[in-house]
């Protein structure tokens, strides 16, 4: 499981060219609290082995019993709130401004996401699990054919859309609060609309504190499942010794390799890692697909999505009331779902992050689809060869996979031709996992940690560092106690704080988008209205020649900044001098528009307590049709549209006079105000209108604070 550090270097650069703007700082409270919890049980693991043990398995038993239930609900919970949103009118709202695109395409944002949420434990697990649940299933007799076919369904069930489901929760309320809300890009955002103020102060600070243990705890067990498969690779390859020693040296050289990485700005090292992993995995598998029992694994796919269908809802609700196998569910279903809710705020900040401008539903969707897509086929076909060895009377690689899982797969690429060369592809393969757990761990930290001055800043240089540091030492400090069980035990415990701020996050992000729903629709209605039934279109201002001119003409880069020069923003600036002239609060803004030489104007005029008015006139870049391209390179032209906070109103203003331009201001000022006097005439209060008010303080209010703290 890992993620990246797009953009990690932007803000010691922009610090480092603009001496004025404020420097990233650490919030102190959040920083000094983790770290001097987390070091304290690492230390605590190393020098203190035995009450470490003692104590860690002791809370995982009582966890298990009295809390299995509540982990079930709270999962479940997870995946039908981020389906619900995907599915419901919300799903159209974007992450970020409404014209806001995709940073990245298709490919690239689905490898992405691949790299995010899966890692080396993808590879611990997938040959490991479905013999254990084969051989020693939690209910029935083991080494039949029912066991085999559960096997399986466990396997993909523990690594299924129940866990991707949270990193969508989490990805969506962070994207959706940092982006489209402009708030501080933290755990704490999402949880405004409930706690308010509170945020700001002790409440806020536990909720980052208790995603930083989960986060921190999830990436050592992560790295910990790596260190002892790595040994054993390295073993399996060059005969090094498995022992402590050599797995200090490893997580040594892996915190080495993160913190290199993480230091010098990985995003296009991110982006073409996690492309090259893909391509790694794919052919991996394309490989034990050939080479295998090619129409047994096609055979075993087809099954596997059938059972895993028709099994997942009894499955998804069953806490074993009835005949309950504790260590069983400690083991495996319970610190799965721990896991999942650990790695949540880590995966869910890297997913936000590389998906500004999608819409829900696509996020939504790519998440959960394209993730489990790869995941079903890859231990479909690792996890039936293993199968189909075990029960074709391999007794003794069954006896390794479930005993020594770290060995698993490996021994199972040793029934294949080419072992030496398929190890060393999945020995690299793993290292490259391993190392971006770690670095974009590091930074994810070193931003819940930090007073960041706008979402797309990054923790300081020397906290990514500390938090590389710390990591590696946890890690170690888990498996001087008793290795990986004891990284498992560690993250059922400390996922269960954070599964409490989901339910919060839950209530904040329904909150607000039923807000943005309604708002919108009703805004939408009244600005329809209003321009329908006594404005016209813009169409209607525009002489006969001027629509023919617009019909015909592609303006370029230059055109349009002639326009927005000398049209505009003359336009723009006149209005606002005579609102301010007749008492009104106004504020004119020239903003930098990512990817594109232009700049966007936007008129905000404040209207009370109500819902601000937003005027602002955007340029677009588009493709010219073939058939207007006169001559090579004039491919794209410019339209400069007029958006409020709804997002695009739909038509251009080239070719508008400024006198026009002022006239759709004043058409679309009073549309405004024709919303405002809608709600406030309704016959009952508004409670779209008064919870938009609170949300516009709240929002302006928090980012306020929090910038001014940073």
């Amino acid at each position: 499981m890992t993620t990246a550090n797009s953009e990690s270097d932007s803000s010691d650069a922009d610090t480092a060219q603009n001496p004025g703007t404020p420097r990233t700082r650490i919030n102190k409270v959040v920083f000094f609290g983790s770290a001097s919890l987390v070091l304290g049980i690492a230390l605590w693991a190393i020098f203190d082995r035995d009450s470490a043990d003692l104590a860690i398995s002791t809370a995982v038993d009582w966890i298990g019993r009295n809390f299995g239930w509540y982990y079930t609900l709270i999962i479940v919970a997870a995946l039908l709130f981020v389906i619900a949103a995907a599915v419901s009118k919300v799903g159209k709202t974007r992450l970020g401004p409404d014209h806001a695109r995709p940073a990245f395409n298709m490919f690239t944002w689905a490898a992405m996401l691949f790299a995010a949420g899966i890692g080396i434990d993808l590879m611990f697990f997938s040959v490991s699990e479905p013999i254990t649940q084969y051989l020693a299933p939690p209910t029935g007799e083991g080494s039949t054919v029912e066991a085999a076919r559960q096997a399986m369904v466990w396997t993909l069930f523990h690594y299924g859309l129940l866990g991707w489901g949270l990193y969508a929760l989490i990805g969506m309320a962070l994207g959706y609060f940092s982006y489209r809300r402009n708030l501080p890009l933290s755990i704490r955002s999402a949880l405004y609309p409930i706690l308010g103020k509170r945020t700001s102060g002790w409440m806020g600070h536990t909720v980052d504190i208790a995603a930083m243990l989960g986060t921190i705890f999830g990436i050592a067990t992560s790295l910990g499942i790596g260190v002892a498969q790595l040994n054993y690779g390295l073993h399996f390859m060059f005969g090094i010794p498995e022992n402590r020693s050599w797995q200090i040296i490893l997580i040594v050289t892996a915190v080495v390799m993160a913190t290199i990485s993480v230091l010098t700005g990985v995003e296009k090292g991110i982006r073409r890692l996690s492309e090259l992993n893909v391509l790694l995995c794919v052919a991996l598998m394309l490989f034990i697909l050939v080479t295998g029992g090619t129409a047994y694994l096609m055979d075993g796919i087809i099954t596997n999505v059938g059972d895993s269908i028709a099994r997942f809802p009894s499955m998804a609700l069953d806490t074993f009331a009835y005949d309950r196998p504790e260590s069983w569910l400690n083991g495996w279903t319970l610190f799965f779902w721990a896991w999942w809710i650990a790695w949540a705020p880590f995966v869910g900040l890297f997913l936000a992050r590389i998906s500004r401008g999608r819409t829900i539903r696509q996020f939504v969707t790519g998440v959960l689809v394209v993730p489990f897509a790869f995941i079903l086929l890859w231990i479909s076909i690792f996890g039936n060869s293993a199968l189909q060895l075990v029960r074709s009377g391999n007794e003794a690689f069954g006896e390794v996979a479930m005993n020594t899982p770290e060995r698993a797969f490996y021994s199972l690429l040793e029934q294949f031709p080419a072992a030496p060369f398929t190890a060393a592809v999945a020995t690299f393969t793993g290292l490259l996992f391993y190392v971006t757990s770690a670095d974009s761990g590091a930074l994810v930290m070193a931003n819940f940690t930090s007073h960041l001055k706008d979402p797309q800043a990054d923790g300081s240089k020397p906290v990514r560092l500390f938090w590389s540091l710390a990591t590696g030492l946890l890690t170690l400090g888990m498996l001087f106690v008793d290795g990986v069980p004891t990284l498992q035990g560690a993250t059922v415990i400390m996922g269960l704080p954070f599964s409490f701020v989901l339910l919060l996050i839950m209530l904040g992000l329904f909150k607000s988008l039923r807000i943005e729903s309604a708002l919108a629709s009703s805004y939408k209605n009244t600005m329809h209205e209003a321009l329908t039934s006594r404005l016209g279109s813009v169409n209607d201002r525009r002489s006969w020649k001027q629509r023919l001119a617009r019909s015909m003409t592609y303006p370029g880069l230059k055109a349009a900044r002639r326009y927005l020069d000398e049209v505009a923003r003359t336009a723009l600036d006149e209005v606002a001098e005579e609102f301010r002239r007749r008492g009104a609060d106004v504020e004119v803004t020239l903003e930098p528009v990512p990817n594109l030489q232009l700049p966007s104007l936007d008129l905000l005029v404040a209207t009370g307590v109500e819902r601000p008015f937003k005027y602002q006139v955007y340029p677009v870049q588009l493709p010219v049709p073939r058939y207007a391209r006169s001559a090579p390179g004039n491919d794209v032209y410019y339209r400069i549209e007029v958006f409020s906070q709804e997002g695009s109103h739909g038509y251009d203003l080239m070719g508008l006079s400024k006198e026009q331009v002022i006239g759709d201001i004043l058409d679309q000022y009073e549309a405004h105000l024709g919303y405002l006097d809608g709600q406030l005439q309704a016959d009952e209060p508004s409670q779209v209108n008064a919870e938009a008010v609170m949300t516009t303080r709240w929002e302006s209010d928090f980012a306020h604070t929090v910038r001014e703290e940073s």
